[in-house]
Parts: structure tokens; C-alpha cells; sequence
């Protein structure tokens, strides 16, 4: 199928706008793409926290990605807020239909930290999608979490554990820097062949808030126009910095405010 590019985002919905859902059609539209979608939660959320979440039902998640396959198709296919191992399974089982790569963002706290992912879900989410994922995009953080060890405090260490999550199955590992110390902050793709180094200064906001979903989705975004996997961090890394750069613009919310997903196109 010709035309815009595709990609199917799968993930939960955050009603104060800034991660989830809302911040992966924000970073889509940014990059150009048409992005479908398949609601796997409903939180009731904010900049200061997350007061409800509501997971639905696995053989409502699977319908819908069934519903934009069989239709509209996909170029690419971007993960993030599962909830459940339910969901989890059935989201395995859905994406069978395509081939398109997928960019596995594994949301399980919130910048509040308020969790996000059912403790069982995490296993599913290791033996049925990680060895599905074209690129997986954990924080420090979550990396560890899914290797039952310590935050990498270094990068040798952050690149040694994205070697590790290779070999569970992830096709490659983008490493995130956010959560280390130090004036600049570094993002490590780490492939079978190689590593690239991403960097650039840290800055001075608290309004990060949806930058791990905003940033997969833009990398996403970025497949599916076709463009290869380093070429389409380094899009992704560069825009996001802007977005960051421009979030105090914004002035939303008394807590972790969005980053500015338009900053190059609104005034």
C-alpha cells in the first residue's frame, strides 16, 4: 500500500496528555506519519500522578489491532503501556499479522512512580514480545528490572546490560541515559554489530514528562518511513532535545509537565 506511512500504536491512554497515547499521536503527527491506534489501558492521570488505571480486556486490545491490520496496515508498530500479562499475550498473538518492526518501550512506572505494569506482566513481556522487538527502549532503570540486577551507573555497565537484553531476544537496545548522573546525558543503540553513542547536554527542566513514550514513537515514526534503525535514533534524538528544550514554553500543570512535541512548527 502506497501512500503516508503507517504505524500502529499500541499503549495506554494518559488523560492529562503528556506520555501514553496521547504523546505517541503528538510525536507520529511531528514526524509525518498517520498513526493508528490499540487502547490497552485507561489511566486517570496528571502532571503530579496517576489516581486510577483501569487495564481492559485482552480480546479488546487484540480486535482492535486486529481491526487496523486487516485494513489500514502498518509500517511500523510501536509498544508501550501493556498493563496486564493478558494484554501482553494477546498483543504477541496479534501482531502474528504483520511483519512490520516493532519498537518495544517497556512502561512500567510513571515519571510520578506510580506503577504501570502488573509484576507477573513483566515476565510475559520478556518471553512473548521481546523477541519480537526490532528495537527495545528501556531506562536505565528498566533495564535492570528486566534483568533482576542494579541500575547501570556507568556506560560500559549500560552498554553490558544492552548486550544482555539482546540476548533474550531484542533484535537491538537503545540504552536511555536520562536517569544517570552527570552535565551531559548519553543514549547507547546497542546492536550485534555495533554500538552508537547518542549525546547531548543534559538540561534543566522538570517538564520531561513523556519523553520515553515521545521518543519511541518518534523512532517509530521513523521506521516506518523506512528510514534505517541509526539514522532513525538519531531523528528521534535530535527532535526530542528540541521538545525538551521548548517544554517550559508550555507552562502545563503544577508538576512533570510535557515536552513541547511541536516545537518546530507552532509559533
Amino acid at each position: 500500500m502506497g501512500g503516508i506511512p503507517r504505524l500502529l500504536i499500541v499503549a495506554g491512554s494518559d488523560s492529562g496528555g503528556g506520555a501514553g497515547i496521547q504523546a505517541d499521536l503528538k510525536s507520529a503527527s511531528a514526524h509525518g506519519v498517520y498513526a493508528t491506534t490499540a487502547l490497552t489501558a485507561i489511566t486517570a492521570q496528571n502532571t503530579v500522578g496517576v489516581q486510577a488505571v483501569q487495564v481492559l480486556p485482552p480480546d479488546l486490545v487484540a480486535a482492535q489491532i486486529a481491526s487496523v491490520l486487516d485494513d489500514i496496515g502498518a509500517d511500523a508498530v510501536k509498544i508501550g503501556m501493556l498493563g496486564s500479562a493478558g494484554v501482553t499475550m494477546a498483543v504477541a498473538r496479534a501482531l502474528a499479522k504483520t511483519t512490520a518492526p516493532v519498537v518495544l518501550d517497556p512502561v512500567m512506572v510513571a515519571k510520578s512512580g506510580d506503577a504501570l505494569l502488573a509484576p507477573e506482566a513483566e515476565q510475559a513481556l520478556c518471553t512473548h514480545l521481546l523477541p519480537r522487538a526490532a528495537l527495545l527502549t528501556p531506562n536505565l532503570p528498566e533495564a535492570a528490572r528486566l534483568l533482576g540486577t542494579a541500575p547501570a551507573r556507568s556506560l560500559p555497565e549500560a552498554e553490558a546490560q544492552g548486550h544482555a537484553l539482546l540476548a533474550l531476544g531484542a533484535a537491538a537496545v537503545l540504552m536511555k541515559g536520562g536517569h544517570a548522573s552527570g552535565t551531559t546525558c548519553t543514549d547507547l543503540l546497542v546492536t550485534p554489530q555495533r554500538t552508537h553513542s547518542f549525546s547531548a547536554p543534559r538540561q534543566t527542566t522538570r517538564n520531561t514528562h513523556g519523553t520515553g513514550c515521545s521518543y519511541a514513537s518518534a523512532i517509530a515514526a521513523e521506521l516506518a518511513k523506512g528510514v534505517v534503525l541509526p539514522e532513525a535514533v538519531a531523528r528521534a534524538h535530535g527532535w526530542l532535545q528540541g521538545a525538551i528544550r521548548a517544554a517550559d514554553r508550555l507552562e502545563i500543570g503544577a508538576g512533570h509537565g510535557p515536552v513541547h512535541h511541536f516545537h518546530e512548527v507552532w509559533p
